[in-house]
């Protein structure tokens, strides 16, 4: 396996769905083969519940552009789509031209009205997906503050986090991100939206929960090394394999 970078990408989302489109696949384009890139949650549309139908026929074109550029990259964002009826928030993995894991979001954010308008996944579908030799595991958001998912994703060299974290609980975004490295002694890729009502605190925390947090920075960059959580799970054994 080549040597990986770990990409957190930060941009704001406007109305206009391509344009969206276009400014994520141009971040894609500009880092290096063999990243791994995390985008912020929903960074296509936002949640934009009055024109959905839309936003989910829009889905499907950029599910194709966004394979075209995944050639020796790892992508992760989430995108709203209709199954059976039903609207989900999926998270999707993208690798080598293909799309290689998704699930829907498990967990809503009900005082968001998330709720009204998304049907919820399956926890049981929050799993660990190897790439690359990469372990990675997925929290979408609103997931991250339940510590039973944690448990779920404990072996995981990095786990990724897109999101549409509220300002106002900004902190909470940063500590949780944090702990969530220190605990499961691994990398953290978590990638939030510029929008207003965001935190803008994209960042990547390392397994001894060193932080780098975006700023103005739209792709924020740190090499991955496997040797960096080997070493903090031997030196601080809590009962982590790897």
């Amino acid at each position: 396996m080549s040597a990986y970078i770990l990409c957190a990408l930060s941009f704001k989302t406007i109305p206009n769905y391509n344009t969206n489109l276009q400014t994520l696949l141009t971040l894609i384009k500009q880092t290096p083969n063999n990243s791994l890139i995390v985008a912020p949650e929903v960074c296509l549309s936002g949640f934009d519940y009055e024109h959905i139908e839309e936003v989910c026929a829009f889905t499907s074109t950029a599910i194709q552009d966004i394979q075209k550029v995944s050639q020796d990259k790892i992508i992760v964002l989430t995108m709203i789509e209709k199954r059976d009826g039903k609207i989900y928030n999926f998270a999707k993995i993208f690798h080598n031209g293909e799309l290689v894991h998704e699930r829907a979001k498990a967990k809503l954010f009900h005082f968001g009205g998330e709720h009204e308008h998304f049907s919820e996944g399956d926890s049981n579908n929050i799993e660990i997906v190897e790439i690359e030799g990469i372990k990675i595991g997925l929290l979408i958001c609103f997931e991250l503050r339940f510590k039973v998912l944690w448990q779920q994703l404990e072996g995981s060299d990095v786990i990724v986090v897109p999101s549409w974290w509220g300002i106002l609980r900004a902190k909470h975004f940063q500590t949780l991100t944090n702990a969530l490295a220190i605990m499961n002694q691994c990398y953290v890729i978590a990638s939030d939206s510029t929008n207003e009502e965001c935190t803008k605190l994209s960042g990547i925390v390392n397994p001894q929960g060193l932080e780098l947090r975006n700023g103005n920075t739209s792709c924020l960059k740190l090499q991955y090394n496997k040797k960096e959580i080997s070493l903090m799970r031997r030196y601080m054994n809590v009962g982590i394999d790897g």
